[in-house]
């Protein structure tokens, strides 16, 4: 029987990698992308090959560079013959005071978040769409719905783009391929780790104040949601841009 391939961009780290291991968990073969995590790349193909015995595929490409992102998505359909799940993960972010923040800055960041989800799902979509089958998930944020910080503007409005194509995807492409997406709050990864260490422990257990369940979501959670999207079980779904942040 054909296995299905996942392909999962910015999955070297954080909620990327626990999807790729959810998928890998479920008997997908993996198509790992990072841009400059090389190490943890190969790292993350070596565990799901070993614990889960799949086949999995590393590929290099910053997902703004509409040459690398074609050139990808023909190594992959030439490895696995097709993809049957897409989730656009890779994202930047930078926190500043608005009054430092430029056009380059701008542009940086809403080419990765945005213009990279765009590039990378109009490649695969072609492919899925020849098979009249298909699942783009896209990774926003609930900063993205009716959260607002000006520090972050930049990766706000990436997430509000990635809402509104979300929607025009699931338009365009239905009805043979669901798109949806989902909008995290506070996650515990790697980064968000690293910064409450540098706080002294003080950012996770402030910001946790802020959140229903007081607690920052583990990886694992979001992966779960994005694997369900991509299951028979959500079928019925398109169109959906879905809040997983613990009630804030």
């Amino acid at each position: 029987m054909e296995r299905k391939v996942a392909f999962v961009t910015g999955s070297s780290k954080g909620i990327g990698k626990a999807c790729i291991i959810e998928f890998a968990k479920n008997g997908y073969d993996v198509v790992i992308n990072y841009n400059h995590s090389l190490d943890d790349a190969y790292s993350l193909k070596e565990l799901v090959e070993k614990e889960y015995n799949v086949k999995s595929l590393v590929v290099q490409c910053d997902v703004s560079n509409e040459n690398e992102v074609i050139d990808i998505v023909s190594e992959i359909i030439s490895e696995f013959g097709h993809i049957d799940v897409l989730v656009n993960n890779a994202a930047i972010e930078e926190c500043s005071e608005f009054k430092e923040k430029d056009k380059k800055s701008l542009e940086r960041i809403i080419g990765t978040n945005l213009i990279g989800s765009f590039l990378v799902s109009r490649e695969v979509s072609k492919y899925m769409l020849e098979r009249k089958s298909g699942r783009i998930i896209n990774i926003s944020s609930n900063n993205s719905i009716n959260k607002y910080d000006p520090s972050t503007l930049e990766y706000d409005c990436s997430k509000a783009g990635i809402n509104i194509l979300t929607k025009n995807m699931a338009k365009e492409f239905a009805p043979y391929i669901n798109v949806n997406a989902v909008a995290p709050g506070w996650v515990l990864t790697e980064k968000n780790e690293e910064l409450d260490k540098e706080l002294n422990g003080c950012f996770v257990s402030s910001e946790s104040e802020n959140i229903l369940l007081k607690r920052f979501a583990k990886v694992e959670e979001i992966a779960k949601v994005v694997l369900f999207l991509a299951s028979d079980d959500a079928s019925y779904i398109n169109g959906e841009v879905i809040v997983v942040d613990g009630g804030c």
